[in-house]
């Protein structure tokens, strides 16, 4: 890629709100598990005569996303017909906002290498989705699914203010974050509950270039790579001395690379047009307010909060996306009873990220647990010097997986042998066969070598069988070879 280039970048997210039911119909809103075509009802086919009934909680939740993004929702906002046709659109035109839409202006802020970024939002608008359309390899024909007619979304367009593709990869991941943590979306990127459009564009000055747009990318990773692939690919048209063409792409996955979908429309192709089914829409400032004070904790409360606890970023950044995919193991809340507890959050904190985050990621049933007693007795146990590091790991494992095992955890713990030998007069004459079979790493201790400790400590934990407190035995090991 030449550096000559300057690469500016804008996305637009389509967040699929949080809602039972869809937009304008009362057919349900959670096609994950659904049939194909048995989530619509006459609304979603466009069928004549049908009109359409706005969803309140949409805008409750439209509310919520104005205010995680730092602005006031507008008070009156209007809905459009956007037409054009596809199979999947039975209606003919998409049921949106154009002219005035539920939220102007906004902002996310993100970290990145250390450095404190904003990007600005244009507008974000509701709309219903359009149904889905697959084609299968090597067949003549194409199947529809009306399941998403009519979900509904709420379109986040930011400003062009990135310039490299890891900046939109870091908007797009903050983002996610607050909209899940405002309770907008559930946040399935697999089945599509946020769905990233990026465009790019390329100038040798601060003129905006031409731009192509890679639509539908539902993970960060991809909208990393569309982006970098795009950069390099119109980098490589203008230093042959080739046009940039406005179009639409796709993103394919297994050749990590952007394909030419269609030429970008404009939009007076789209024949906007109000809505004559739809009355405004006027927002009871009073609402706001309520809306307001049922805030959840967004994601700059979280942050602060770990690192008041002093966490590694990577840590913090663990934990505030499990906060997202596992809510009921509750994990923020749990964090924050420890240290109001002045339990050991710093322990619980390598626990959740190296044992019991990865094990729920892998089993999502294991959520369910009372964690808040578990890591309480856990930590009475290692605080006590019965658990080692790694038995520790282990008990909270065989706990998470077992109702039994974490109902008596000492007991459990005792029966498997995880237990550590404390006991000073038990250990000492453990430890004295193994001085008197190691005379040789006695006297290089006795010499001042401490590292022949180490190996005697070893032979110590292998005739335990690991189950020997190594700090217990350290100290009786240079009490014993002090006195001889």
């Amino acid at each position: 890629m030449s550096a000559k280039y300057r690469p500016t970048i804008g996305i637009e997210c389509h967040v699929q709100l949080r809602t039972k039911t869809k937009l304008f119909s009362g057919a349900g809103n959670d096609a994950r598990t659904a049939k194909p075509n048995t989530l619509i009802n006459h609304i979603d086919f466009g069928l004549p005569g049908a009109l359409p009934v706005f969803n309140r909680e949409a805008m409750h939740l439209a509310i919520r996303a104005a205010l995680a993004l730092g602005v006031e929702p507008q008070l009156f906002s209007t809905f459009d017909r956007k037409h054009y046709f596809y199979p999947d659109l039975p209606m003919g035109y998409q049921i949106t906002q154009y002219d005035q839409p539920v939220i102007l202006g906004g902002k996310v802020e993100y970290i990145l290498n250390g450095e404190l970024k904003t990007v600005a939002i244009t507008r974000a608008h509701l709309e219903a989705d359009a149904g889905k359309s697959s084609h299968p390899s090597a067949k003549a024909y194409s199947l529809v699914d009306l399941n998403r007619a009519g979900t509904p979304l709420l379109e986040i367009v930011s400003e062009p203010q990135m310039h490299s593709a890891a900046e939109a990869r870091a908007y797009a991941k903050e983002l996610y974050l607050l909209m899940c943590y405002a309770g907008v979306t559930d946040g399935d990127l697999y089945h599509g509950n946020m769905r990233f459009d990026v465009n790019v564009s390329l100038s040798e000055n601060d003129q905006l270039g031409v731009r192509s747009e890679t639509k539908n990318l539902n993970s960060f990773r991809a909208v990393e790579k569309a982006v970098a692939y795009e950069i390099k690919r119109q980098s490589d048209l203008l230093d042959r001395g080739q046009s940039v063409v406005q179009e639409t792409r796709g993103w394919n996955e297994a050749k990590q690379k952007t394909l030419s979908q269609r030429s970008k429309e404009n939009a007076d192709d789209y024949r906007y047009m109000p809505d004559p089914d739809l009355p405004p829409l006027e927002i009871d400032p009073a609402f706001i307010k309520k809306v307001r004070s049922e805030m959840p904790n967004l994601p700059s409360f979280w942050r602060n909060e770990l690192s008041s606890l002093g966490l590694s970023l990577s840590q913090s950044e663990i934990l505030l996306e499990a906060g997202i995919d596992f809510t009921n193991a509750n994990y923020m809340d749990l964090l924050l009873d420890f240290k109001h507890s002045g339990l050991n959050t710093k322990m619980l904190v390598n626990w959740l990220v190296n044992v019991d985050i990865p094990l729920v990621r892998t089993d999502s049933s294991l959520i369910n647990a009372n964690r808040r007693e578990l890591y309480k007795e856990v930590i009475g146990l290692v605080e006590a010097g019965k658990l080692s590091s790694t038995n520790t790991k282990e008990l909270i494992a065989a706990a998470l997986k077992s109702s039994e095992a974490a109902k008596d955890l000492a007991n459990y713990a005792s029966r498997a042998g995880l237990l550590q030998q404390s006991d000073s007069s038990e250990l000492e004459a453990i430890i004295q066969e193994v001085l008197a079979s190691n005379e040789a790493a006695v006297k290089d201790v006795a010499a001042g070598q401490d590292k022949a400790i180490g190996f005697l400590i070893g032979q110590v934990m292998a005739k335990t069988s690991g189950r020997a407190n190594p700090e217990v035995a350290r100290q009786i090991v240079k009490r014993l070879i002090k006195q001889d």
